[in-house]
Order: C-alpha cells, then structure tokens, then sequence
C-alpha cells in the first residue's frame, strides 16, 4: 500500500479500491468487454456508485449512462466511478463537476471541477483539459488528481501522476513531464508571489491509478518502469 499523506480527506476515500463490491464491479466491466462493449449494448458506463449521486439534477441510477455535457455532483459518504471513451473517473465525496463534449460523443473534452476532487485517467488525445477556479492542466494522456479547497478560498490543488501536462494559473505557465507525481498549487491571491507553488502528494495513491488505468487498459507509468520514487510532489523516480 502506497504510503499517503491526507489533507481534509478521510481515509476510507482513498481506501475505496480494496472495498469488496468495487473489486467486483470492475472485474464484471473488465470482463464484459469495457467502454466499447458498453457503448455497443448500450449498457451504463457507471463501473460502481456508493450512496447517492445526482445527474443533472436528478438521483443517479447505476443503469443510467453518464454522457459528456452532463453534471455529476457527490453527496456525503458517497462516490461514484465511471468510463468514458478511453477515460475513467473516479469522484470522491461532496464533489460537483461536468464533463464537456469534444470531436465525438465519447471524448471528453473539458473536466470542469467545481468543488471536491476527482481522480482521473485519460487515455491520449489532444484538445482536452480539467478546470478549476485556480487551476487549468492542459492534458495529452496521464493520470492525475483534482481538487477544490473551499476553506483556502477554492484553492486548486492538481497532481500529475504521470505524463505529460500544461499547467497554468493566473497567466503563469509551465509544462509538467512526470513519471511519479508532480503536484501543484493554484494560489488564490498571489499578491505579486508566485501563482503556481509546488505540493507534496497528498490525498491520493498509486493504487487508485493503477485501478482506473486497468478499466481502460493502461498501465501507469511507474508499473511499466517496474519502481516507484517518493511522494514529494517532485514527479521524478530517485
């Protein structure tokens, strides 16, 4: 188990992988032919929902299918993972966030995070992006982590587990190329300071990547490597 540092988290959020129906509903998604499968026989693209969600509003049943243009918003205690195209999302808790239509109605084009966090894995593609009120990553193919502090003001936290991603908040830019979690603030008022800080990993693991990436048949890139580096925010493997 990936060692984790929790800020404003509980702990069963980041756990939610080793829970026994989880592991059941995606094995059934994996072996049912994934994303295409389900595009084909018109099934759902909900992998797994605990507690209640709302689509547009209304409660979210698991039969339902999430379409990019939709609204997803999380309730205390529950979350709810899902696939679309060759993405997969994973949305804690007390989240609200839509997913935006891009070339075809199975392609995200815009994450647009509004409160809460989400884990994502995106498959590659070009012209795509994950908002928040801080924070803009530009992404190309990676998996990363979300989320919208409303106690720091919306603070916007953003980790690059892996891959390759432009990253820009209040005017200032950079691209980040990591290979084992690089992670970043979006300062709220930087005052003439810096409007992009470095973080340390925090509210996420490795296992939740690896878990998404398997729904859509990846691998990360520390599995491929075959070793890990700390979880210090920096993005490298020492």
């Amino acid at each position: 188990m990936t060692q984790h540092i929790l800020q404003g988290r509980l702990e069963k959020e980041i756990l939610w992988f080793q829970r026994r129906d989880v592991i059941k509903a995606a094995a059934s998604w994996v072996a049912l032919g994934g994303a295409g499968a389900a595009m084909a026989q018109q099934r759902s693209n909900v992998v797994q929902l605990t507690g209640d969600a709302l689509l547009n509003g209304r409660r979210l049943d698991p039969q339902q299918t999430i379409m990019t243009g939709d609204q997803i918003r999380t309730g205390p205690n529950s979350s709810v993972m899902f696939v679309v195209g060759n993405s997969a999302f994973q949305v804690r808790q007390n989240s609200m966030m839509s997913v935006e239509r891009g070339a075809t109605l199975n392609t995200v084009s815009l994450l647009r995070l509004i409160t809460g966090a989400v884990v994502s894995v995106w498959g590659k593609g070009s012209n795509r992006a994950i908002l928040m009120p801080t924070l803009t990553a530009g992404i190309r193919g990676t998996g990363v982590y979300s989320e919208v502090f409303p106690d720091q003001g919306n603070r916007s936290y953003f980790c690059n587990c892996y891959g390759t991603v432009d990253v820009e908040s209040n005017g200032a830019k950079l691209v980040s190329e990591s290979v084992y979690h690089q992670s970043f603030w979006g300062e709220v008022n930087p005052q003439g300071g810096p409007r992009l800080t470095a973080a340390k990993a925090i509210n996420h693991t490795d296992e939740e990547l690896e878990f998404l990436a398997r729904l859509v048949s990846q691998r990360t890139t520390w599995q491929i490597m075959g070793k890990k580096g700390n979880m210090d925010g920096s993005g490298q493997v020492y």
